[in-house]
């Protein structure tokens, strides 16, 4: 496994939570492959493309007051596959809706593969359910 991938994916990585946690959302959804795709443990369908998922974005924006508060990324793990790597940890993601805040627990994938210009662009996002127990 090579060290330089290792933190060139963290550091992608970190860039990405980092968007997401401080509503960076052109910077978040920049960190993504158009053709990206997502899978989501709270809706029905796999999303084909970054824009599809930008659309949901809004939709909880508009319809529930969807904002996120802050997230925090732990039990990092990067595994490296040349010209793609697996990025996996757990996040706590404080948000706020019209019901009111709050903390979710979850786990995530975030695949990752290296763009022409030598740096790392996601192209795929799993999240799942975490329990606390």
């Amino acid at each position: 496994m090579s060290t330089t991938t290792v933190q060139e994916v963290r550091a992608a990585a970190d860039a990405l939570v980092a968007a997401f946690a401080e509503g960076r959302l052109d910077d978040y959804f920049g960190a993504f492959a158009p053709d990206a795709t997502f899978v989501f443990h709270t809706t029905p369908e796999r999303l084909g493309s970054t824009a599809d998922y930008r659309a949901l974005w809004q939709r909880w924006v508009e319809e529930d007051g969807f904002r996120v508060l802050g997230c925090v990324s732990s039990g990092r793990l990067v595994q490296d596959f040349g010209d793609t790597a697996v990025f996996s940890h757990d996040v706590a993601t404080r948000v706020a809706t019209h019901a009111g805040e709050e903390t979710l627990h979850e786990r995530e994938t975030i695949v990752f593969t290296r763009a022409g210009t030598g740096g790392w662009t996601a192209v795929h996002e799993h999240l799942s359910a975490r329990t606390t127990a």
